[in-house]
């Protein structure tokens, strides 16, 4: 028998520490995702070990990113997108090259391999969906210009960072970048014409059948996210692809805004975790020695890339306000970065230290830019009352 604590126990340990350093964090008048991360590396193995399987809990945690893809797409009618779609390219193509180049120079000057640094300037392109659309409130989401902006960017760096995956498991694989290609560009358009038929043809007549039935459109929502994304696995595309067509697919129905709130709580739940997860899997002892490089991607990031997506957006006639509050916003590494790290030393594409570094630099980047962003711009979870927005 082992003596691993029960996922009961687990969890308990997760709640009950947030809810304590949570209060604590309340009161220094830090963000709460901060919270979350430093729980993570002090109940984690390399702290004192009390939550021995983070990858369990970080499993779980997974769940929470495709409840936020699937709100994402419900928040975001395809007319919306449309509309947006030569700007974001713009915006995301030249920004995504000045990262990538950034982040190869530094894995250059402190003598990574050639592929090691290619693999960091990946890691650096991409901003973090999770802090962006936890950080920003509803109102801003829904009816102002700048959520629009957002969250297409997010959506191209988000396919961007589906295409290197893709990459990656070709070359793991040994297999044509064609071959891999080919899933995305038949499977993606096909997935994507048959949610849209079956959501416009029965979940359309169903939601307007028992609309009076929360219970039932809450059950309906969770089943279409979740089925949709393991459908997309079958045909070789991603759990997160999945999700996020399955709310898009919604995102014109009546009940689309009712879908978005009851799912919050769900959401909320399973960021704790991936958060958590985030912190948990931190090696400590090893940190020291990526620590320079790790502190300088993350500056970069939350200082560099904010200024770089405020040139680009005023380039495109954005107003100057709303451009520099955009590029806070997005400035930091993401979460998809830390997958493709994940995959890329799985695979043996990237060493174990630079994966460490793409880890530190990202953890250090959500810290820095969460406190930036609550203490400045209106949030959900600002400590001023004044800059507090559901």
């Amino acid at each position: 028998m082992t003596n691993e604590p029960s996922i009961v126990f687990s969890l308990f340990l997760v709640f009950s520490g947030a809810a304590v350093i949570a209060t604590a964090t309340l009161y220094a008048r830090q963000a709460l995702p901060i919270a979350y991360i430093v729980l993570g590396a002090l109940l984690g193995p390399s702290g004192f070990d009390m939550v021995s399987n983070p990858e369990l809990i970080a499993d779980i945690a997974n769940i929470g990113i495709l409840f936020l893809l699937f709100l994402l797409g419900l928040n975001l009618e395809p007319a919306g997108l449309t509309k947006m779609f030569r700007e974001a390219v713009v915006v995301t193509a030249l920004s995504s090259l000045a990262f990538g180049a950034a982040g190869l120079i530094v894995g250059k000057l402190f003598g990574f391999s050639t592929l090691d640094s290619a693999m960091l300037g990946l890691a650096m392109m991409f901003s973090s969906t999770i802090i962006a659309l936890k950080l920003l409130p509803t109102s801003a989401l829904h009816h102002q210009r700048m959520g629009k902006v957002i969250i297409s960017i997010l959506l191209l760096q988000d396919m961007l960072a589906i295409l290197v995956l893709l990459a990656l498991h070709a070359a793991g694989k040994h297999q044509s970048l064609l071959g891999e290609s080919v899933v995305l560009i038949l499977g993606l358009p096909l997935l994507a014409a048959s949610a849209w038929w079956v959501s416009t043809n029965i979940l359309t007549k169903l939601c307007a059948k028992f609309d009076q039935i929360p219970e039932y459109l809450f059950l309906l929502a969770i089943g279409w996210c979740l089925g949709l994304a393991e459908l997309a696995t079958l045909i070789g595309l991603s759990h997160e692809i999945g999700a996020f067509i399955a709310g898009v697919t919604l995102a014109t129905s009546p009940i689309s805004r009712f879908i978005a709130e009851s799912l919050k709580p769900i959401r909320d739940f399973f960021l704790v975790l991936f958060f958590f997860a985030l912190g948990a899997g931190v090696n400590l002892s090893d940190v020291p020695t990526i620590a320079v490089p790790a502190v300088l991607l993350a500056l970069f990031a939350v200082m560099v890339k904010p200024w770089v997506f405020k040139l680009l957006l005023q380039r495109e006639q954005e107003k100057a306000r709303m451009a520099k509050e955009t590029g806070a916003r997005l400035g930091q590494i993401s979460e998809f970065s830390l997958l493709v790290v994940l995959v890329a030393t799985q695979l043996g594409v990237m060493s174990e230290k630079a994966g460490l570094l793409v880890q530190s630099a990202t953890i250090l980047s959500f810290i820095i830019s969460a406190f930036w962003i609550v203490r400045v711009y209106p949030t959900p979870i600002a400590m001023d009352q004044s800059l507090r927005r559901d």
